[in-house]
């Protein structure tokens, strides 16, 4: 049976037309679902019954169900959701006040299959992809939960698909939940506004080069070499630094847009101020951006966040080279909803 939240506004209302609806039923139905925040067809109140029969019988409408909350200090509020089949998942919502922005983080697979040593995801590995409404309802889930007096206020105007699992993994789903998010109809939130992070599927990277949807691209590098990253990313051992940056570079060329790499500092690990210089060298002369992110404590991996000056000096020695470089701001470590600490258990 299909679900209502993987069908674009175009495809519901096709549907129900040819199910002998008006066209208009369809869009009523699809501002319930994104204009309202309603995935209960008895409360959508200008659905005549017959519409509503139709739909219970013959569609799914995705409703998450919270499992636990949790709010840090500083705003930062961690979900845990339970799936239809009993799996769970998390996402966070990241508030920014001193620039009225409001970002949802989001998952895009049950676990994750990439074993990276630093992150808490792929402890247990993967169970399997998110449909497209799962993605979907995620977003709608936190938009309801900040939303004041009535849906979308305040809206959500940034989303990051950073949560558990591998994104571009996902590919088909993720750009169809991408593709509903960001219509008009929908969501509404721009390309410009949205973020994927990859650990680097080359043929996924090269995919979403040749769509152009200016979307945004975050790659996970965590070393400057293939000997260091093979170690802490199995993935390189798949798709090397070289072929990866290959991937990049064609990505920025084909659609103007700056690409950003993460860069997880972990004491003893890959801080040191030779591997700091070879990333210099790595990326020299790519339009890029190089967000360093103290790591985040996971008890169950041996893995800490380096001194200070440590990360002073790393930070200035790219700096300095002239790569653009921030210091990420450490939110919602203390509910472990920071990078790299997401699972899918309650704290």
């Amino acid at each position: 049976m299909k679900d209502l939240k993987e069908l674009k506004r175009n495809e519901l209302i096709k549907e129900l037309k040819n199910a002998g609806f008006p066209a208009y039923r369809g869009e009523q139905v699809f501002n319930w679902l994104y204009k309202n925040g309603i995935s209960e067809t008895e409360k959508m109140k200008n659905i005549p019954g017959e519409l509503k029969e139709y739909l219970n019988d013959n569609y799914e409408i995705t409703d998450l169900k919270e499992k636990a909350k949790s709010q840090a200090a500083d705003g930062t509020i961690k979900y845990l959701w339970e799936l239809k089949d009993g799996e769970n998942i998390e996402g966070v919502y990241l508030p920014f006040p001193e620039s009225a922005r409001h970002s949802a983080c989001i998952s895009t697979q049950v676990g994750c299959g990439l074993g990276c040593s630093f992150c808490a995801t792929g402890i247990n590995g993967l169970e399997r992809n998110l449909t497209t409404a799962e993605i979907i309802d995620q977003v709608l889930k936190i938009q309801a939960d900040i939303s004041r007096d009535e849906f979308a206020e305040p809206r959500l105007s940034n989303i990051v698909f950073m949560g558990m699992g591998e994104p571009l993994a996902n590919f088909e789903n993720l750009m169809q939940a991408v593709e509903i998010i960001n219509s008009d109809n929908g969501l509404n939130i721009g390309m410009r506004k949205m973020t994927i992070s990859t650990v680097g599927l080359v043929p996924e990277i090269k995919k979403l080069a040749d769509r152009n949807d200016q979307i945004g691209l975050a790659v996970s590098l965590h070393a400057p070499n293939d000997r260091l990253r093979n170690k802490i990313m199995p993935i390189n051992k798949k798709y090397n630094l070289n072929q990866l940056l290959t991937a990049v570079i064609d990505y920025i060329e084909k659609t103007g847009r700056r690409v950003t790499f993460e860069y997880v500092l972990m004491d003893s690990v890959n801080d040191s101020p030779e591997l700091a210089v070879q990333l210099v060298e790595l990326l020299r002369g790519i339009n890029c951006h190089v967000n360093l992110i103290p790591a985040n404590p996971v008890p169950e991996l041996n893995i800490k966040k380096p001194v200070q000056k440590v990360i002073d000096s790393f930070y200035s020695t790219l700096d300095n080279n002239g790569i653009q470089v921030s210091l990420r701001r450490e939110m919602g470590s203390q509910i472990d909803a920071a990078c790299g600490q997401l699972k899918r258990q309650e704290s």
